[in-house]
């Protein structure tokens, strides 16, 4: 352990499975004490494997109560809150002639309701502390044309936007608190994974498109992710603020495909 979090106490929503349980492991193998929060009870399992380091309540990121209490219990257990991680999110198969009230209600609600309540909470947290690194999941969907995913390519226009806002908020406040997104593509995480039962499931009638050029040939890992969530999570990061930050392995500028990368021992 080279300890670049050590002392640090993070919250990490979504953290059950995929990015999020990535971002805990190697966090708490940083150093970091990692609350992981989710509404699926799987997040306990991935706090007992961390151990002592880690810590699992389960939380619905949608209402703003449960954040109140959660980052107040942080505050308590630990006395400080140094670095957030807005990762919840869920994806819907919906183009921008299908899509449906409850489908855009129920993305745009985990997605950009729970990063809006996330950082309004941890903002007087983070002040107390004496500042704190916030950091947005958004998705290449929020940087280019994504046909099949309206809800979702929505949230996360939304929360690269708001990412920028809360960045120069701070900032101007003098708050030594920043803000930054970043756009994962090709990512193999059960979200990803089950986007094609997704458009099995919404039928013809969803007028989706069969297939995106380049996205069958992507094959990121979470660890890919994490690595750049513990740079923006530690002080060596300390002037990178209001970043819109792509890791996509150059699918979203290539004209061709890109093949994939093979996946690693770690």
């Amino acid at each position: 352990m080279t300890g670049r979090l050590a002392g640090k106490v993070a919250i990490i929503t979504g953290g059950a499975k995929g990015l999020g349980a990535a971002n805990a492991r190697l966090f708490a193998a940083e150093g970091a004490r990692v609350v992981i929060t989710d509404v699926d009870p799987e997040g306990a399992s991935v706090a007992a494997e961390i151990g002592e380091q880690a810590l699992f309540v389960r939380h619905d990121v949608r209402n703003e109560d449960e954040w109140i209490a959660v980052i107040a219990d942080v505050e308590k257990r630990f006395g400080k809150l140094d670095v957030l991680v807005n990762n919840a999110g869920v994806v819907e198969m919906d183009t921008p002639e299908s899509i449906t009230l409850d489908n855009y209600r129920f993305v745009m609600g985990v997605s950009i309701d729970g990063t809006v309540w996330g950082c309004k909470h941890a903002i007087p947290a983070m002040r107390r502390s004496g500042g704190g690194s916030i950091i947005n999941m958004s998705s290449i969907a929020a940087a280019q044309g994504e046909p099949n995913n309206a809800s979702y390519t929505a949230a996360k226009g939304a929360i690269d936007a708001y990412s920028r806002m809360v960045s120069v908020y701070c900032g101007q406040k003098q708050l030594p608190i920043r803000c930054n997104s970043v756009l994962p593509n090709g990512i193999v995480t059960p979200m990803v994974l089950s986007v094609p039962k997704k458009k099995r499931a919404a039928g013809p009638q969803a007028g989706l498109i069969d297939r995106v050029p380049g996205g069958d040939n992507m094959r990121g890992e979470p660890n890919d992710i994490a690595a750049l969530l513990l740079f923006l999570a530690s002080d060596e990061s300390r002037w990178i603020n209001g970043q819109s930050i792509v890791v996509d392995n150059a699918a979203s500028i290539t004209k061709g495909e890109i093949p994939p990368l093979p996946i690693q021992k770690r």
